[in-house]
């Protein structure tokens, strides 16, 4: 019963905690972990002392697989030089200079136990990374390298924490840490070998099942509960084995996701996102709470120990600003020495880009884990964690909420959503079209089916096109976002109706259930494009050094010729139509309105004329349209 109650507790808290403190702007993680800070020393509170295995086997595997799901494996590739320079490089050099210091500031400390702190300390987390780069909206680049080094560096840091607990002579039985015999060079070699070929290995083959299973899996519940046991399959094996278990997870989850539009259905996916999307809120909060709430026994431990509090304080404060400073002082002349070895385009090449990445090396489940599996044996074991939990609390509260001024700063900003939406209905574009041209090979066609496809996927386009630009000269809404809105209003009616219909008690429940599910997705659907379109119309238009130079016609024909027309479409104003938005043809200076419009007048110039290339004439945008090759630029 109590741990009943102590599990409700922890998700009813996460759930309120993670609610307030979005209108206030403060993010969830470091809400939670105050609100753990502060129950931590509360009398009626009971201390919560979290068992290594729990973090370990309970926590780390499923957020890393979550994390991974939502990483592309073409990112990773495309910045394989910094994250393995990240993910290897920086958390060696991390670590041992956080050794050298500690063992100067810890007599009592041999040097091993410091290179076993210096590993504890040096990696990043997944989860804060992927909570705090995505959440202020840092470049997609910056955050696949953030997210691509956090996935990575954990088997760095753990085989290295491994390796020194070993050299210790400080035996362990906690999964991943055991001993080998006497540490060598050749050792450290073979257990670093082992831990990445084995744990890709192990991740590689339980692939492989998983996806043999998922091509037999016809139901949406089923494939979903088999992936709620992916990152144990993966992780148990290899550790196991002796492998990286975190390596076989995140290769599990990197893999599925890249092959899950082959493995699994669409329902298959949708149920996949929306459960892990719940399961990660719960886990990933809880991990910062959960830390919050070490304090007080932490520091009971320490005050118990022969190193005062004060001095233990002192220590991981001064651990803190190295780990702080370790970072930069390697990305840097990382990022130059890549650059002049070819690089260039792998790195993050602006001095901005890379003082914003080197500023965001946030600490959090892996590190507290890590101090957790320290044996009991080990010199100064409640001061080492205690400095643990300093350095993950100091870089989650100072590094994640200084990191989006500093990013404001230097002028390092997310994706920019109009040219997102410009991407977006390129793709579209050349997807519907590939779907209309499948419709020329169907015999026995019957053609009002046929057209009721065609302008169906037309409105898909116009959907995403409507999004850009203002508003017509009657400043209505574009037709797109009226037919959105009176949906809205005959599913409101429809809904009541059902209400009463099952009030009334005359249909099966099993038959309302099927037609309320058929509304409420078609409702999430609807509501999730219009809060797309209202957050795209808040932000700046694109200026012209912000376009692609696209396919030939694009790149030969002139930037614009004059237009003929200062008031709007042509041929609109001539037939008494309104139009959506503008496009000038950049060969004569024909205005047209665009496909959304009623008249469609910029496509029947191209008709016409042959005139391949149309640019938008809304205020600030610069973007341009071929109609022959169907590309944008």
């Amino acid at each position: 019963m109590d741990l009943a109650l102590t599990l409700a507790a922890i998700a009813v808290t996460v759930i309120l905690v993670a609610r307030l403190s979005a209108p206030l702007g403060l993010p969830a993680p470091i809400a939670l972990l105050i609100v753990g800070l502060i129950a931590s020393v509360l009398p009626f509170i009971p201390d919560v002392s979290l068992d290594p295995d729990v973090v370990l086997l309970g926590l780390l595997p499923p957020l890393l697989y979550a994390a991974a799901l939502n990483t592309s494996l073409v990112d990773i590739r495309a910045n394989r030089l910094p994250i393995l320079g990240l993910s290897v490089g920086l958390v060696l050099f991390t670590t041992f200079g956080v050794a050298l210091l500690a063992w100067w500031l810890l007599p009592a400390v041999p040097f091993t136990v410091a290179v076993a702190l210096g590993a504890i300390v040096a990696p990043p987390d997944a989860v804060a990374a992927t909570a705090v780069a995505r959440g202020i909206g840092l470049p997609r680049r910056i955050t696949t390298i953030l997210e691509g080094e956090s996935l990575l560096n954990d088997a760095t840091a753990l085989v290295t924490l491994r390796t020194a607990i070993a050299a210790a002579g400080l035996a362990t039985s906690h999964h991943g840490l055991a001993s080998h015999g006497p540490v060598s060079t050749s050792s450290v070699a073979r257990d670093f070998s082992l831990a990445v070929v084995g744990g890709v290995g192990v991740g590689w083959v339980v692939f492989m099942l998983i996806g043999l299973i998922r091509k037999n899996l016809n139901e949406a519940t089923s494939d979903t509960a088999l992936s709620f046991a992916a990152p144990f399959l993966s992780y148990l094996p290899a550790e196991q084995l002796g492998a990286s278990g975190v390596l076989a997870v995140v290769t599990t989850g990197l893999l599925l996701a890249h092959k899950s539009l082959v493995l699994q259905s669409a329902a298959s996916r949708l149920s996949e996102r929306v459960n892990w999307a719940s399961i990660t809120f719960l886990l990933e909060n809880t991990v910062f709470l959960l830390i919050g709430l070490q304090l007080s026994s932490t520091v009971a431990d320490v005050q118990a120990s022969e190193i005062s509090l004060g001095r233990a304080v002192v220590v991981g404060l001064v651990v803190l600003l190295a780990v702080l400073v370790l970072r930069p002082v390697w990305m840097f002349p990382f990022s130059w020495i890549s650059a002049r070895l070819g690089g260039a385009e792998r790195v993050p090449g602006k001095a901005a880009s890379i003082a914003v990445t080197s500023w965001a090396g946030m600490r959090g489940v892996v590190t507290l884990a890590a101090a957790l599996t320290l044996p009991a044996t080990t010199p100064e074991r409640p001061t080492l964690i205690l400095i643990a939990l300093i350095v993950t609390v100091g870089t989650l509260g100072l590094q994640s909420s200084t990191l989006p001024a500093l990013a404001r700063a230097l002028g390092v900003r997310g994706p920019d959503p109009r040219e997102d939406a410009l991407q977006e209905a390129t793709v579209v574009q050349a997807a519907t079209g590939a779907g209309l041209r499948s419709l020329d090979d169907e015999p026995n066609l019957d053609p009002a089916v046929a057209q009721e496809l065609r302008n169906n996927a037309e409105l898909r386009v116009n959907r995403i096109w409507e999004r850009l630009g203002t508003l017509g000269p009657s400043e209505s809404e574009p037709p797109t976002e009226t037919r959105r809105r009176l949906r809205m209003v005959m599913l409101d009616a429809e809904r009541r109706e059902l209400v009463r219909i099952r009030d009334e008690d005359d249909v099966d429940h099993e038959i309302l259930s099927s037609v309320m599910n058929q509304l409420d997705a078609e409702e999430a659907a609807l509501t999730w494009s219009m809060n797309r379109a209202a957050r795209l119309r808040d932000t700046p238009l694109l200026t012209p050094d912000q376009v692609s130079p696209g396919c030939e016609h694009l790149t030969s024909l002139p930037d614009c010729a004059v237009p003929t027309s200062t008031e709007g479409c042509v041929d609109c104003l001539r037939e008494g139509m309104t139009w959506v938005h503008l496009r000038v043809c950049v060969s004569c200076g024909n205005v047209g309105c665009c496909d959304s419009s009623e008249g469609q007048h910029a496509a029947k110039h191209f008709v016409a004329d042959k005139h391949p290339v149309m640019r938008s004439l809304e205020p600030g945008e610069a973007w341009r349209w071929c109609f022959v090759d169907e590309v944008l630029g």
